[in-house]
């Protein structure tokens, strides 16, 4: 699973090293952020094209999936790109995705907190509805909790321990140091960082961020460049339980 891709840097990153990272680690599935894909705000139809193309089969997303207008009508007719399940019941979208990679049925689960976050359902309430949607001989469930409390993360990955197969954060873009297996087999990490430019404030030009704490004139920040990364965590997962048995975390420098 890759963390929030940002902007050009992070889309290209991605671009050019998916089907290599997926040979090399053996990947079946490959789940990404897409939240900030163009220029740090949303994704566009002909980018969402690309990258499914190029290899990630599917996207996850967060508070700024609505900022282009033109992805609407697009993720209303593809499944694959998803929305937080937690968002008003007549959001464009759906906030789960289920599917079949190699004869083995997965389900991928959108979720957005509440804390210091824009208004939302309960996303704990919102994982309930969506496992008890889910078919039982579907045992592989990733979720995606895009969240800005480390502790909402963390509370969420408890909540749905045994229920679910993994339970990663994105949103904070800062990669965590916590990934570990719960009790129950649920493989966990806090945040799955950023894939994009190091060179700025979580992917955005440092001039731009600077400004915006320090003037009260300041105008909306442009994605930064170079010192490119990937961030990303790899999970294995038993076929017949849904227990995973291994996460480990990618950071991954990336010329460009």
């Amino acid at each position: 699973m890759i963390g929030d891709v940002v902007a050009r840097p992070g889309r290209m990153a991605v671009l050019e090293r998916i089907q290599d990272l997926r040979e090399q680690h053996s990947i079946d599935l490959a789940v990404m952020n897409a939240e900030n894909v163009a220029g740090g705000f949303s994704i566009t139809p002909s980018l969402a094209d690309e990258l499914f193309s190029a290899g990630i089969d599917v996207m996850t997303s967060g508070n700024h999936i609505f900022d282009k207008r033109e992805v609407i009508p697009y993720i209303e007719r593809n499944s694959r790109l998803l929305r937080p399940a937690n968002y008003p019941p007549n959001s464009p979208g759906k906030g789960m995705w289920v599917g079949e990679v190699k004869g083995v049925g997965v389900a991928v689960l959108n979720l957005i907190g509440r804390v210091f976050m824009g208004p939302a359902d309960d996303p704990f309430r919102a994982a309930d509805d969506l496992i008890a949607a889910i078919p039982p001989d579907v045992k592989i469930r990733l979720v995606d909790i895009h969240a800005e409390a480390t502790s909402e993360k963390a509370a969420m990955g408890w909540y749905l321990d045994g229920r679910v197969s993994a339970v990663v954060g994105t949103h904070t873009h800062v990669q965590t140091a916590d990934e570990r297996i719960l009790t129950e087999g649920t493989a966990f990490l806090t945040d799955l960082g950023m894939t994009g430019s190091y060179a700025g404030v979580i992917g955005m030009d440092r001039h731009d961020v600077i400004t915006r704490f320090t003037s009260a004139v300041y105008k909306r920040a442009d994605h930064s460049t170079g010192t490119v990364r990937i961030c990303a965590a790899l999970i294995d997962i038993d076929e017949e339980t849904g227990r995973a048995r291994e996460i480990s975390r990618l950071s991954l420098p990336h010329e460009q």
